[in-house]
C-alpha cells in the first residue's frame, strides 16, 4: 500500500464546525429575502434545489456544475441569466461573508491544515462543488483559511461532478497528479465522503458534527474527533502513517 502523500478535507462539518441542514435552511433564507419580489421565497427555493439536483445527477464530464445550474435555473424559471447572475452573484459578494452566525468556526482547522503541511503533506478542499467559488472563500475565511494555503479548492465553476459520484474525487486525483491510494479522504458525511474508500483513498470519518444518512454505509478506517484527527497528522499515526 502506498503511502499516504496527499489530504482531502471536507469543509461543512468538517474543517467549519457546523450542521449543514440548518446552515443551509439559513442562508437560503437571506438569498430569497436578497432576491426579494423577483420570486416568492418558496418558488426561489424549489428552483434552486431542482437545478441542484440536476448538478448532483449530471454526468456529462464537459459541462461543469455551474453551466449545469444555470441552464437548468433558467430554463425552468424563464428568466434570463443576465437578469438573475448579477442579483445572486451580488449576494454571494455582499450578504454571504456575513453568515459565518449560522456555523461554528473554530481555531482547529487551521492548526489542522498547518500541521498537515508541516508533516509535508499536500492539501485539498475537497468540499461538495455546488457553491459558487465566493461562497467557498467566504466560508474558509471563517476559519482564517484562505484558497492559497491550499493546492486545490473544488468550487462549482471548475468542477464537473459532485459528492458521492466517484467521478468526482477521480477528477481530483487528475488535477493533483495523484493516484487514489495515495490520498486520504476526511470528512464528517458517511454517504459523501467516505464513498472515497471504494476508490481506494484512505478515510477519516471526523464525529464532531458526523452526517449519516443510514445507506449505504461504507467502511472507514480510521474516525474520531477534530482533536484526535490533528494529534493523528501531527503525530503521523493511523492512515496518515
Amino acid at each position: 500500500m502506498k503511502k499516504a502523500t496527499t489530504i482531502l478535507f471536507d469543509l461543512d462539518g468538517t474543517l467549519l464546525e457546523m450542521w449543514t441542514e440548518p446552515f443551509v435552511k439559513g442562508y437560503l433564507k437571506e438569498l430569497g429575502a436578497y432576491v426579494g419580489d423577483r420570486f416568492d421565497t418558496e418558488t426561489l427555493l424549489r428552483l434552486i434545489w431542482d437545478a441542484t439536483h440536476a448538478v448532483i445527477a449530471n454526468e456529462n464530464p464537459d459541462v461543469t456544475n455551474e453551466e449545469v445550474f444555470m441552464e437548468r435555473f433558467v430554463s425552468k424559471s424563464g428568466v434570463k441569466k443576465e437578469e438573475m447572475w448579477p442579483v445572486f452573484d451580488a449576494f454571494y459578494r455582499e450578504v454571504f461573508p456575513t453568515l459565518s452566525h449560522l456555523a461554528f468556526p473554530s481555531p482547529l482547522a487551521k492548526k489542522i491544515v498547518e500541521a498537515a503541511k508541516e508533516q509535508g503533506f499536500r492539501v485539498v478542499v475537497a468540499t461538495n462543488p455546488i457553491f459558487p467559488r465566493e461562497a467557498i472563500h467566504s466560508r474558509l475565511a471563517w476559519i482564517d483559511l484562505s484558497p492559497g494555503d491550499f493546492e486545490l479548492v473544488t468550487v462549482y465553476e471548475e468542477s464537473h461532478f459532485t459528492k458521492p459520484n466517484l467521478n468526482y474525487f477521480r477528477e481530483i486525483c487528475q488535477k493533483m497528479g495523484v493516484s487514489p491510494d495515495e490520498c486520504v479522504m476526511v470528512g464528517n458525511h458517511m454517504q459523501e465522503d467516505m464513498v472515497a474508500g471504494q476508490l481506494g483513498m484512505k478515510t477519516f470519518l471526523v464525529n464532531n458534527y458526523q452526517e449519516d444518512r443510514g445507506e449505504p454505509v461504507y467502511p472507514v478506517d480510521q474516525q474520531g474527533s477534530l482533536e484526535e484527527l490533528y494529534q493523528a497528522i501531527s503525530r503521523r499515526t493511523g492512515v496518515f502513517a
